[in-house]
């Protein structure tokens, strides 16, 4: 079947069936390699993209039920410059970084709703696993991206 699909602003009509995961789309059939596989069951966070603004766990859409349009890390900001990369870098956020994308997009799609975020807010939003613990360095990053906003 052939799905049509905006990601990061470009159409695709991509021939996959439709239960087939958007993580999947856009990794194997698009090639973009940001977005990460983690659980499987969109319970880490890992694969988290934007649809129509929206964080959302990829892994567990099926393409066909994709009407929005899609945002990868890729797509966030031309060459890494959107406030929440600059501040993943400036407090030196990853640690292993396999995470990483998906914390990114969750934290833009959290300062879009909140643009000051409090502590409790992002405690509520920010569902993603990190492995590695850099939990407080990633509540200093958002902090940062949303005075820079």
């Amino acid at each position: 079947m052939t799905v049509s699909l905006v990601v990061n602003g470009v159409r695709h009509e991509i021939d996959v069936p439709p239960e087939m995961p958007l993580l999947w789309v856009i990794r194997d059939v698009i090639g973009l390699t940001g977005t990460k596989y983690g659980c499987g069951i969109a319970q880490c966070g890992a694969c988290t993209v934007h649809i129509d603004g929206a964080a959302t766990r990829s892994c567990s859409v099926p393409v066909g039920s994709v009407t929005g349009a899609v945002t990868t890390i890729e797509g966030l900001g031309a060459n890494g410059d959107h406030p929440v990369q600059k501040a993943w870098a400036e407090h030196d956020v990853p640690q292993c970084g396999y995470c990483q994308s998906g914390q990114i997009m969750a934290a833009a799609a959290l300062l879009k709703e909140h643009p000051k975020p409090t502590d409790a807010e992002i405690d509520a939003v920010m569902t993603n696993i990190c492995r590695c613990g850099t939990y407080t360095r990633i509540r200093t990053a958002i902090k940062a991206a949303a005075e820079a906003i």
